[in-house]
């Protein structure tokens, strides 16, 4: 199983990520944010952040998560590659720990900046494995 996969979208960009857990979706769904942005493989896990997420439901769960790792990118200057979710409800908590390091401009190319998450075509489901859909602002 691959864990995640990009879709082509008119004027933005979308994901579809898998899991054989709906928390390893969510995970790759992480990862397969941060790798639209940069090459996973240049970024090394030099810091680490905790992440407390709260919503209504599992979408929002979702979207938040992801929305929050991108603040985090803005504002700490961070390119993140290692997402675990410590503990969580599916419906309306997680916690994380997440690693990545410093944007260094001269071994990390931000090809896509995506400035969000959006509710746009979300889907969360599971059939014979979890999938997600997500379509990014960019």
């Amino acid at each position: 199983m691959k864990p995640f996969e990009i879709l082509d979208h008119t004027a933005d960009i979308g994901l579809k990520a898998y899991g054989t857990t709906l928390k390893e979706a969510f995970e790759n769904a992480a990862m397969g944010m941060f790798s639209i942005m940069t090459d996973l493989d240049k970024v090394q896990p030099k810091e680490t952040f905790k992440v407390d997420i709260a919503a209504e439901d599992r979408e929002t769960l979702l979207v938040e998560w992801l929305n929050e790792l991108l603040y985090l990118f803005d504002v700490e200057r961070i390119l993140f590659n290692r997402f675990e979710i410590t503990d969580w409800d599916e419906r309306h908590f997680l916690k994380a720990t997440i690693q990545g390091e410093q944007i260094d401009l001269n071994r990390h190319d931000i090809e896509i900046q995506i400035k969000a998450c959006t509710y746009h075509m979300l889907k969360v489901e599971r059939n014979e494995i979890w999938t997600i859909q997500v379509i990014f602002d960019v």
